[in-house]
């Protein structure tokens, strides 16, 4: 309850700094935070609603929407969803095609929040910087899929064409690393950055697990969970799941960093993988024909901003009679209540900032 000595204040959601429509109401003891309850809903998109009165291929280019900034991990979830449902296993070639993309997207999301997150907290150029890089990585997407952020590209069975433009994405790996380096010298030791988020915003693993954070935020706080070493999708491919133990702001934004460096060497293996493996043979379902059997069908996968899943009821029409979706920005909004307490309004940004919270995929 406010008294005399606190002050109720409402940060957002108009604030630029929110990454989207989200309102966090702070109650304040001069600077420092006694309380912060977020609010959602500004965005109204009943998305998982909506999903009841449409078939599964009207379904398919409307998942790209629940994150934006990696719309491939959706169409993978909703896509192996329906394949596991219906028995279908899809070809190598698709496998590795997929694989190939979902780095590349998730590199491009990355970017975008480094850059983002830099500016936040004052620093412009950054900004710029990280948004030369993932243009070449839209601009790629653009070629192969028409689209610079709802691609649509995956379908049921496997992807919409065989891919092409391969010069490209081998261009866009052999830039990255000399930039990722660049972006690290600018950052990583600035002691106005390093001030900004050295021992802020301290995530303990008992409070993460509390709170289900997974993804690099979870990883962040040194606990070694990343589902692509189980993902089936992902086998043949070698990679190390970035485990560091700092569990403050600073060390979410190296997790990150060093995440790129692990999908560059991915998105490389899988380009050797692309000259040998020949012309691309798939045998794609008639999207008009698609009817679950009846019962209940669940998928995850390791998204940008942690463990994304679905969950698909089915009574044997061509529509799901319930569809959910699992993101990781949902919990790591709630994960501010416990957060922030203690914490400085002027550090609140940059704490949040450092969680990579998307609204579209809370607000779904």
């Amino acid at each position: 309850m406010t008294t005399a000595r606190t002050l109720k204040l409402n940060l957002g959601p108009q604030h630029p700094s929110t990454h989207g429509v989200l309102r966090l109401i702070l109650e304040l003891e001069g600077e420092k935070i006694l309380s912060c309850e977020p609010d959602i809903g500004y965005l109204h998109r009943g998305m998982e609603k909506m999903a009841e009165g449409l078939t599964y291929i009207q379904n398919l280019p409307t998942v790209d929407r629940i994150d934006y900034l990696s719309g491939c991990f959706y169409s993978e979830l909703f896509c192996r969803t329906v394949e596991k449902a219906l028995g279908i296993t899809i070809s190598e070639k698709s496998k590795i095609i997929r694989v190939t993309l979902l780095e590349l997207n998730r590199i491009a999301s990355h970017l975008l929040w480094i850059g983002a997150f830099l500016m936040d907290l004052g620093a412009l150029s950054p900004f710029f910087y990280a948004m030369r890089e993932r243009e070449m990585i839209l601009r790629f997407f653009e070629k192969l899929t028409g689209q610079r952020m709802m691609y649509n590209y995956f379908v049921f069975g496997g992807v919409r064409k065989d891919i092409d433009y391969i010069e490209d994405i081998a261009e866009i790996v052999r830039v990255l690393p000399e930039k990722i380096e660049d972006y690290e010298k600018i950052i990583t030791d600035n002691p106005i950055f390093i001030q900004r988020t050295r021992g802020k915003g301290i995530l303990k693993p008992e409070t993460a697990f509390n709170n289900s954070i997974t993804g690099a935020n979870l990883r962040a706080s040194g606990v070694n969970y990343d589902l692509r070493t189980t993902d089936e999708l992902y086998k043949g491919f070698e990679f190390s799941p970035v485990v560091l133990d700092g569990k403050d702001s600073w060390t979410r934004y190296k997790a990150r960093i060093m995440e790129i460096k692990e999908s560059i060497k991915i998105i490389e293996q899988g380009l050797d993988k692309l000259k040998t493996c020949g012309k691309l043979e798939q045998k794609l379902i008639n999207p008009l024909n698609i009817k679950l059997p009846e019962g209940e069908y669940y998928s995850e996968i390791e998204a940008p901003r942690g463990l994304a899943s679905i969950f698909i009821k089915s009574t044997g029409e061509d529509k799901p009679y319930r569809l959910k979706w699992r993101t990781g920005s949902y919990y790591s909004i709630n994960l501010l209540r416990e957060l922030l307490i203690g914490e400085y309004l002027n550090d609140a940004i940059a704490i949040a900032g450092s969680l990579d919270i998307i609204l579209p995929e809370a607000d779904k």
